[in-house]
């Protein structure tokens, strides 16, 4: 059931099919306060090389898999090099917008040569941010 909402909620938000009013209606799981959601590694202002793997660290929730709907859980999605997304939708799929939907804690990343921003957002089983949004600090990366 939660697949087959999610798929409808992402097709419809790929195609503008959903208007401000009903993506305002999208259901977001609530998270606990004193949630802290932190890159372990790479740190803010580190040189680098690609790839790089990418470990994710929390505290006051749970890691659970896409489609897994479980109270006080999540899971990760790395922003490269963007804002964040609209919290009252599923996170975007896409070079920007890493998804580890299996509920993975860490990963191997490949950046260009160059500056780059990274981000961590932890979003409920339908992809949605959580309300509050659990949100990493923003760090940059120089990938050499």
């Amino acid at each position: 059931m939660h697949t087959k909402l999610f798929a409808l909620i992402f097709a419809l938000s790929a195609c503008g099919a959903l208007g401000a009013a009903t993506a305002a209606d999208l259901p977001r799981s609530p998270a606990p306060k004193g949630v802290e959601l932190y890159f372990i590694s790479p740190q803010d202002g580190e040189t680098i090389t690609s790839p790089v793997t990418v470990r994710f660290g929390l505290r006051g929730m749970g890691i659970a898999p896409a489609g897994l709907a479980m109270e006080n859980t999540g899971h990760h999605h790395l922003l490269i090099d963007t804002a964040p997304p609209p919290f009252n939708m599923p996170v975007p799929a896409d070079a920007n917008h890493v998804h580890f939907g299996k509920g993975q804690t860490e990963a191997q990343v490949t950046l260009a040569p160059g500056k780059h921003t990274l981000q961590l957002l932890l979003a409920d089983h339908l992809h949605i941010p959580h309300d509050p949004p659990v949100m990493s600090k923003l760090i940059t990366v120089i990938v050499k």
